[in-house]
């Protein structure tokens, strides 16, 4: 078993790496037409977020075309859990320096353990996000229809579009002038390329990986593939909030995480997919919920912002979340 881990684990890693260099060289130009489109930062998240997530995209695409769609199942459900509490502490910890560029009074918030957020971000992503939510819930946690079938990805695709266009036309203004080089193109064509492949050896490295352990697959996605995943977006949120771009460091994991609810699921409901640990599953897409009901509220009644109980609020709920895997749900024996 450690054998099979030392080549797998560095394989999975430079997978998830390979997977999101490719993301970010679609998410720049996505970015300039956000500019060239006058969108707001705020609902520029909604936008850029197809960036983000097209790892996600990816490796839910080379599960399904594997038959192994527990993974991706498990890989987006445990992302949507874990990003935002993630994203907010990082965020947080990054703009405790003494000097922000562009915030006068960030001492002022430092002082006081403040992480401020454009409240917009609540009425333009989150509660439209949290309706995603319902409505993926409504299309798999009835009996009748319980699963994913073809039917529900046409379903995901009406509500990714309603959600992108709400976002995309609050608060739009004049489009900037931005230039396109050569050199951008050819770095879009070869992270599509970089995507795909980072996408397959990450579903291939955690199917050898929950195989040594023992694990379901789906646990697999939950917390191998889900956590490791995250580790470039946590970089890039404490760069990006770093240098003063503090509500689009933030926010922008709730447009990523609208990707992945709908458009991300789309693979798995072409193949259809039952699902085989019912009770696994809604306790994990009801904290899925929860995360971002949370968030919102704190930016809500913390106007403008997270205080310091705030932010470290998210990641209790989240080490509730596997205390109550761990003592009710007890799914991590249940290897195949």
């Amino acid at each position: 078993m450690s054998g099979g881990l030392l080549i797998w684990m560095p394989v999975l890693l430079a997978a998830v790496w390979a997977a999101h260099w490719g993301a970010e060289h679609l998410a720049e130009p996505l970015k300039k037409l956000r500019q060239q489109w006058g969108f707001s930062v705020a609902a520029g998240g909604a936008f850029v977020g197809l960036g983000a997530a097209s790892p996600e995209i990816g490796i839910n695409t080379t599960s399904a075309l594997r038959g192994v769609g527990d993974i991706g199942l498990g890989a987006l459900l445990g992302s949507n859990v874990v990003a935002i509490p993630l994203m907010v502490l990082t965020a947080y910890a990054a703009t405790r320096k003494k000097r922000i560029e562009g915030h006068n009074d960030h001492a002022k918030q430092r002082q006081a353990h403040f992480l401020e957020i454009d409240r917009r971000a609540v009425t333009v992503q989150a509660l439209p996000y949290l309706g995603i939510i319902a409505l993926f819930a409504l299309l798999t946690l009835p009996a009748p229809w319980r699963g994913l079938q073809p039917l529900d990805g046409w379903l995901l695709l009406l509500g990714y579009l309603a959600y992108v266009t709400q976002a995309l036309l609050r608060g739009r203004s004049d489009g900037e002038e931005v230039e396109w080089s050569s050199k951008e193109k050819r770095l879009a064509a070869a992270g599509v390329a970089s995507l795909a492949i980072g996408a397959y050896f990450t579903v291939f490295s955690t199917e050898k990986i929950v195989g040594a352990f023992g694990l379901s697959k789906i646990i697999g996605g939950l917390f191998i593939t889900a956590p490791v995943a995250a580790l470039p977006e946590i970089f890039a949120t404490w760069y990006v909030a770093r240098s003063g771009q503090i509500t689009s460091g933030v926010t922008s994991v709730i447009g990523d995480h609208a990707v992945t609810m709908t458009l991300a699921f789309i693979p798995l409901t072409i193949v259809g997919m039952t699902i085989n640990d019912f009770q696994l599953f809604w306790v994990t897409l009801s904290f899925v919920a929860l995360m971002p009901a949370l968030y919102a509220a704190f930016i809500w009644c913390g106007r403008k912002g997270f205080r310091l109980w705030q932010v470290l609020t998210l990641p209790m709920v989240y080490v509730l979340y596997l205390v109550l895997l761990v003592v009710w749900v007890q799914p991590f024996g249940s290897g195949g």
